[in-house]
Formats: C-alpha cells, sequence, structure tokens
C-alpha cells in the first residue's frame, strides 16, 4: 500500500508539470523579421543529466533581445528539448515557445548547431534512464562524464544562421510526418530555471539587438541565470549584419501631425497683422501731419505716434489761433493814451 501511495504521488507529480502542445504557443506576434544568430563556442557541460538548449532572440517591450544557450538540467528520465522558434503566420511572425518530451519536435528546421540540425536532435539519446552525449558535437569532458560517443553528424542544410521560418528570407522547412506525431504528444513545459534564466536576459540592456546589433556580449552560460562570471561566452560575431527595425522609425514620423502644427501658427500670424487700432490710428495722424505744413507742426507728429495722444492734435488748431496776437500788433491802443494831452486848455 505504501508502494501504492508512492507511485501514485510521483505520478500525480509528473502530471502537474505537463503540458499540452495547444500551450507550445505563445502570443506573442511581430511583423519585423528577428536577426540572425550569432556565433558562438558552447560553454562546457557542468555534469551529467545537463542537456544543451539553444539561444533565440526573445520579444520584449524595447524590442529583440537575446537569450543566451545554456546546459539544463532535464526534468524528468526519458526527456529531450524541443528549440522554440519563431513562424511567419498570416503576416506576422508568431514565436513558438519549446517544451519537453520523449521526442524532439518540429521547430522551424532552424539550424542552431551543437546537435539541432534543423531536423531532430543528434547531440544525445536516452538508454536505460542514462543519457549519452554525441562528442563530436557538445563540449563534454569525460573526466565527470562517462556516457559519451562520437558520431559524426551529416548538415545537409546550409548554414545561414537564420533565426525564423517562412516570410522573406527565412527557412522553407515543413514538419515531416514523425515531428507532427511528436507535436500531438504530452508535453513538458520550460522549467521554472529556464524562465528566470530568459528574465535575467531581458533585463540586461546589452542582450538587446539594438545594443549590441547581433552580437550579444553574453551568447551562451554553462547554467541558466549564469550571465555574469568567467563561464559565460561572448558571441564571436553577428551571424549576418544587423538591420535595424525600418517598420518603427517609419511610423515616428507621421505625416498629418506637421501640418498640424503648421496650420494654428499661420492662423495667428495672419491674425497678429490684423492689429486694425495702430493702422486706423496711423491714417488718423497721417492727414493731421500733412494739414500742418508749419515746421512747428512736426514736434506735434512726433507726439502723435501715442494713441491717446492723438486727440491732443485736434486741439493744435489754437495754435493756429495764435495770430489773434499777430491782430494786437496793429492795434497802438496804449500809444493812443496820451489822453491827458487834452488837459492843456488849463
Amino acid at each position: 500500500m505504501h508502494i501504492l501511495q508512492s507511485v501514485c504521488a510521483l505520478v500525480f507529480a509528473f502530471v502537474m508539470i505537463i503540458a499540452t502542445a495547444s500551450q507550445a504557443q505563445m502570443a506573442v506576434s511581430i511583423t519585423i523579421a528577428p536577426p540572425a544568430l550569432p556565433v558562438y563556442e558552447q560553454p562546457p557541460c557542468p555534469s551529467a543529466g545537463y542537456i544543451w538548449t539553444p539561444g533565440y532572440w526573445a520579444y520584449g517591450p524595447d524590442g529583440y533581445f537575446w537569450v543566451p544557450g545554456t546546459w539544463v538540467e532535464v526534468p524528468a528520465a526519458g526527456l529531450l528539448w524541443t528549440p522554440g522558434y519563431w513562424g511567419w503566420n498570416n503576416g506576422v511572425y508568431v514565436w513558438n515557445a519549446g517544451y519537453w518530451g520523449p521526442q524532439v519536435g518540429f521547430y522551424g528546421g532552424i539550424v542552431y548547431g551543437y546537435g539541432y540540425t534543423g531536423v531532430g536532435y543528434q547531440g544525445g539519446y536516452w538508454n536505460n534512464g542514462q543519457l549519452y552525449y554525441n562528442q563530436s558535437v557538445n563540449n563534454v569532458s569525460t573526466t565527470n562524464i562517462t556516457n559519451v560517443y562520437n558520431k559524426t553528424v551529416v548538415n545537409s542544410t546550409t548554414v545561414n544562421y537564420v533565426s525564423y521560418n517562412g516570410g522573406a528570407g527565412g527557412t522553407t522547412a515543413q514538419p515531416t510526418p514523425q515531428e507532427r506525431a511528436a507535436a500531438q504528444q504530452k508535453h513538458v513545459q520550460a522549467t521554472a530555471v529556464q524562465v528566470q534564466h530568459e528574465q535575467a536576459a531581458k533585463a540586461d540592456r546589452n542582450q538587446l539587438a539594438s545594443v549590441n546589433h547581433g552580437q550579444p556580449p553574453v551568447a551562451a552560460t554553462p547554467k541558466p541565470g549564469a550571465l555574469t562570471g568567467s563561464g559565460a561566452v561572448k558571441a564571436s560575431r553577428a551571424g549576418a549584419p544587423y538591420s535595424p527595425p525600418v517598420q518603427r522609425a517609419a511610423s515616428n514620423p507621421p505625416a498629418k501631425p506637421a501640418p498640424r502644427p503648421g496650420t494654428p501658427a499661420a492662423t495667428p500670424a495672419a491674425h497678429p497683422p490684423v492689429p486694425h487700432p495702430p493702422t486706423a490710428s496711423q491714417p488718423e495722424s497721417a492727414p493731421r501731419t500733412e494739414n500742418a505744413p508749419h515746421p512747428e507742426a512736426a514736434p506735434h507728429t512726433e507726439a502723435a505716434p501715442q494713441p491717446q495722444a492723438a486727440p491732443h492734435p485736434e486741439t493744435a488748431p489754437h495754435p493756429e489761433a495764435a495770430p489773434h496776437p499777430e491782430q494786437a500788433h496793429p492795434a497802438p491802443a496804449p500809444e493812443k493814451k496820451p489822453q491827458p494831452e487834452e488837459k492843456p486848455p488849463q
């Protein structure tokens, strides 16, 4: 009875981490193709029971970022890793997440290297609960790993470092019947350490393609999350010249907003010349300067520019009344006052 309960507990724990194939596709899609796969060396396998998971370009709020390839401890004996891949579908690139399963499924025909030739896995196999490593494609030391063999892998696919399937420039591979059958099997999702590994790469801005131009500073690690330290491997070069996303740059300068700021600037420009009050005052003062031929009236025109002083020139006719004192000069009234001269009759 105790043995039966233990078996049931193990079966239940294994079922809890099982995911169906329908969960292998993530709702991440974009119209910009990912960069080419960078060129890098595989770090040595840390211990038996680890399997190589190749690096890939993931997508975040700031664009594509490189998730380093790394050695991951297999969650259960007999499982192999099917890498994720970007696939062109209905006008967008959709990310198909990787998964664990008894057989390697379709991963877009992407040549990830180190046993992942685009079809299946040539880096190792399971035998009696033990994982055997192919030393011809894996960096495995026999000092700590004894289950090794050597088998030359013939790669019939041209290595071009393309990182996506379908679309312009992508691979044209289609799933084989064996891969279609593998897709129908129950799968185990990426482990917690794999998810944390991707999050660590996402948090490092140096892993962004827009920063490293397709040549990430950390291309591979000996274990998940070890993005720092002597074991981290830098990409030797980019798989292809990096092309920035021109679509994003083209969408930044829209044509419509440009005229909108221009038109409001044009309308106020038309209103300022309409300050009719100053122009209206000018014609009023202009005739006055013309009607005032006297040079003495010129100073009055200097004061005339003031809009409030405009009514004062109306009082300027008073200087014209000044001629009355000129009429007073011929009137020698005081000279005729010699009336006392009439006194001589005394």
